[in-house]
């Protein structure tokens, strides 16, 4: 797993439990004073023992805390990589392209980097069908992701899984749609014309 990931974790550990509940973390899962560097790549069993603990630790599910705090590192995630997506580019967009550019840099510029595989197939303008592939089947994190872009972009997203590798598929298959609201007034229109 990728350093930035548990430099991340760091932060969202502390922002959420308050400073100094890393360390705790840490000794919990048995890594000690371990220090991990945004650049470098770390043991998978490593992240999986830090989400396993911050779950006892917490009694919130190894999912719940996944899917916040891939929503957490959003804002790190658009300032590292947001130059690789086109300018037009919203929430859907973004997870359309996602394998052909971040994760294509990702795996070039770091030869030991295994972010997941991910297959995307549009269904329309608002809504786009994710195949998530990966050992650590962490598709939690993928929907936390998803879900921190919708609020990056100022957009409604919803995710709803129809197989995962948590019960026994090959891979996850996650549908995402942009839901659209009415605006205000026009809810307040459609009302009155209602009422008369």
């Amino acid at each position: 797993m990728h350093g930035i990931i548990f430099s991340e974790l760091r932060n969202y550990v502390e922002a959420t439990h308050g400073k100094g509940t890393w360390d705790v973390l840490l000794t919990k899962a048995g890594l000690g004073n371990k220090v991990y560097m945004p650049v470098r790549e770390y043991p998978d069993a490593e992240i999986v023992g830090l989400m396993v603990t911050a779950s006892m630790m917490t009694g919130l599910s190894v999912a719940h805390l996944l899917e916040d705090f891939g929503g957490f590192i959003v804002p790190t995630l658009m300032k590292t990589y947001g130059h690789l997506l086109q300018p037009q580019w919203k929430t859907i967009d973004v997870i359309e392209h996602t394998e052909r550019t971040v994760h294509a840099v990702a795996r070039v510029k770091n030869s030991g980097a295994k972010p997941p595989e991910l297959r995307t197939s549009r269904r329309g303008k608002d809504e786009v069908r994710l195949t998530y592939t990966s050992p650590r089947k962490m598709c939690s994190l993928a929907i936390g992701i998803a879900k921190g872009l919708g609020k990056y972009f100022r957009e409604n997203i919803t995710a709803s899984e129809n197989s995962c590798m948590h019960k026994g598929a090959p891979s996850c298959e996650i549908i995402f749609r942009k839901v659209r609201t009415t605006p205000p007034s026009q809810v307040g229109d459609a009302q009155l014309a209602h009422s008369r």
